[in-house]
């Protein structure tokens, strides 16, 4: 199989090479003694290398109310290198996903952080794209197969010069090497679609990530789900990752101990704190001159999570002063008569003062020192715009096309209402009633039959959450997105105009006429993007279903009410309501066009016998007091103009979260540091030494049990 790697920093571009052994290969680490740091390899490997490292890291829950700030990281440091993989380990609730977060500039809105991250010697926010990280959710496209997923994806991110007999081959590689034959050619599944169990998505995650070779690599509990012979291939796949050359840093979940055996180094923490770093191999060495050997047959990591997690010192008291359902554990084990908050404590302050931290922080200083390629230059993908624009249409519309969800159940939902309104407005004439029933049928049909297009933001919220995760990693850029998103969405759009047009235009037996028909089609075609289009915005802003669709009927709501139908366009109030709000509103434009196009050359009854007809004109002029001024064109390109000032507002609005987001969290991070330093109960920093006040059961006031 031919393999791919990044040429350069100055590039940023891939090169094709053979499958030559002697390439890449990486030194020995027992150079780090003579302060040298150096890769070996070839040119290439050496370009690419990613030295890591992060110093005196604090992160903090705060809170300003009754409760206690909870801190998440207490003052770590560490570092990774390139060419070795790194096990970050630790009991629940420890800081595992907390310290990738950070490194990888992902953390939440409401944490603050504070110390150093370098990379190759820098202090610098992370571009998007310069890090793959596999998170715990699976985020995917559950409508694609296996083989669809990663196959759309390497064409996102591989150089378009790449023909397609070698993306394939690229492919084909990392299925096989992900294990993902049996599962090539099944679906993903969603919630009408049964597809891959969630270890085959974990492992088709990781796959979508190490299909570039990225230089940077974050991953948390990738070996979730698995099975231990899954978990085993899993982490030997990322272990060659990093054996070219590459940095790779993964949160784990007691690993057996054939995958502990694969990592590099160790990463333990508890609570927040370091309790061990260094050589995974060293770290039985550590825990014996500690004090607190592991027994012969046992797993390492199960015996240094049993060591450090205090989370059920509680219970075991609890259960010894009941003296039910507890039995002493049998052996000679060193932590058996210590408490789990005893020993780690014992360990994170024995560590403090090891040959290991002393180690780790020279280690630290040389890297810190090392300068390698810019970040600025490190990308995942390097296909061309083009490329991207094609292959994210196709994958959208194949996307919509096989979710029922999507467009298919709205067709069958928009046919079923438009023969009910075909069926009450049935050959509505040209009496005088066929006036004010016009204006009912023009108002339902232009408000709220297109208001069912809000019934599109579920799966508008899916859609974020995936170009959410693929704009982290790199993949494409905002305008790709968007411009794909509309002209993947507008062949469905159309099928729902055309149905709902062609059954409500012959039952309510509109005027004849090609224009007027196709006018009447593209009336409603128009109107329906435009709120795809606004909804897609309330998406971007509001991402929680609930609150979305509540969001989106307001905002449609509002629209209604301004149309003209409720109340006539010159009664509303001149400020706000009428300008600008009736102006930027579809539905009034929608409106006026859709009374222009079915009653201008009408001829309507008088409202009794003899009395003198009306013309279509004076109607909207007098009765629904609607200028003449313009075409009806003039409205429906009103109306597309409103679509594209959606769409670059959803444009703006997303690259404001981008652009704007790291400064506003930064000026909240220092608000906060500033004020949580002012507290002296945050500057007093708790001690890892604090013990529990462990009492039985039966010692509780009250809980006296009769039984001994």
């Amino acid at each position: 199989m031919m393999e791919i790697e990044q040429a350069s920093s100055s590039s940023g571009g891939y090169h094709r090479r053979g499958n030559n052994n002697n390439d890449d290969t990486t030194s020995d680490h027992d150079n780090d003694d003579e302060g040298v740091i150096s890769l070996g390899g070839s040119t290439s490997m050496r370009a690419r290398a990613t030295y890591l490292v992060w110093q005196d890291l604090t992160v903090v829950l705060p809170n300003f109310g009754h409760g206690h700030t909870k801190r998440l990281l207490r003052g770590i440091s560490g570092y990774a290198e390139p060419g070795r993989i790194m096990a970050i380990m630790g009991p629940s609730g420890s800081g595992k996903s907390t310290l990738l977060d950070s490194l990888a500039d992902r953390l939440s809105k409401n944490v603050v952080m504070t110390g150093d991250i370098l990379l190759n010697g820098e202090k610098r926010r992370l571009s998007y794209g310069a890090v793959a990280y596999v998170t715990q959710e699976d985020v995917l496209m559950g409508t694609l197969t296996v083989r669809e997923t990663i196959t759309y994806s390497a064409y996102l991110r591989l150089p378009t010069s790449f023909t397609n007999e070698e993306v394939r081959d690229i492919v084909e590689g990392t299925i096989m090497e992900m294990g993902l034959e049996d599962c090539g050619d099944t679906l993903v599944g969603n919630w009408h679609l049964r597809g891959l169990s969630g270890g085959e998505k974990k492992r088709l995650s990781i796959a979508l990530e190490i299909l570039v070779r990225p230089r940077l690599m974050f991953l948390d509990e990738p070996t979730s789900g698995l099975d231990s012979a899954s978990a085993f291939f899993v982490v030997q796949a990322l272990k060659s990752v990093a054996r070219d050359g590459r940095t790779v840093v993964s949160s784990i979940h007691q690993p057996s101990s054939e995958v502990f055996a694969l990592f590099d180094d160790l990463f333990l923490l508890s609570g927040g704190e370091t309790v061990y770093f260094g050589e995974a191999k060293d770290a039985i060495t550590f825990f014996a001159e500690t004090g607190f050997p592991c027994p012969t047959k046992r797993n390492p990591s199960d015996h240094f999570l049993r060591c450090i997690n205090s989370d059920f010192d509680v219970v075991t008291a609890t259960l010894k002063g009941s003296q039910r359902h507890y039995e002493e554990p049998k052996g000679s084990d060193a932590y058996k008569n210590f408490s789990t908050s005893e020993i780690k404590a014992t360990l994170a302050e024995k560590y403090t003062w090891s040959k290991y931290a002393k180690k780790a922080q020279s280690k630290m200083k040389q890297i810190s020192a090392f300068h390698g390629p810019q970040t600025s230059t490190i990308s995942t993908s390097q296909a061309g715009w083009w490329k991207q624009l094609t292959t994210l249409t196709q994958r959208s519309f194949i996307n919509m096309s096989r979710d029922i969800g999507y467009y298919w159940l709205r067709v069958i939902i928009y046919s079923i209402v438009s023969i009910c309104v075909g069926t009450i407005f049935y050959d509505v004439g040209t009496g005088n009633t066929a006036i004010l029933a016009r204006g009912a049928c023009g108002g339902f049909i232009t408000g709220f039959m297109v208001f069912m297009s809000i019934g599109s933001f579920p799966s508008f919220i899916e859609d974020m959450k995936i170009f959410t995760r693929e704009r982290l990693n790199g993949y494409y850029g905002v305008a790709v997105f968007i411009l794909s998103n509309l002209l993947s969405s507008l062949p469905f759009m159309l099928l729902i105009s055309l149905v709902t047009g062609t059954i409500t235009w012959n039952m309510v037996k509109y005027r004849h006429g090609f224009s007027r028909y196709a006018y009447y089609c593209l009336n409603l075609f128009a109107s329906i993007a435009v709120v795809e289009s606004c909804m897609m915005v309330v998406a971007c802003l509001v991402p929680n279903f609930l609150m979305g669709i509540v969001t989106g009927a307001g905002i449609i709501g509002i629209m209604m009410m301004t149309s003209g139908f409720f109340r006539q366009i010159p009664d509303l109030p001149k400020l706000f309501w009428r300008y600008p709000i009736s102006y930027i509103n579809y539905g009034s434009w929608s409106l006026q066009g859709a009374y222009k196009n079915d009653m201008i050359g009408l001829v309507f009854d008088g409202l009794a016998p003899g009395d003198p007809k009306m013309t279509g004109e004076e109607v909207i002029t007098k009765m629904y007091r609607l200028p003449l001024n313009h075409s009806k064109w003039l409205d429906l390109l009103a109306i597309i103009a409103i679509l594209v000032g959606y769409r670059i507002l959803f444009f703006v609005v997303l690259k404001f979260k981008e652009r704007a987001s790291p400064f506003f969290q930064s000026m909240y991070a220092k608000r906060t540091v500033y004020r949580l330093n002012k507290r002296p109960s945050f500057k007093r920093f708790p001690s890892s030494k604090r013990q529990y006040n462990l009492r039985p059961l039966s010692s509780q006031e009250g809980l006296s049990s009769p039984i001994p």
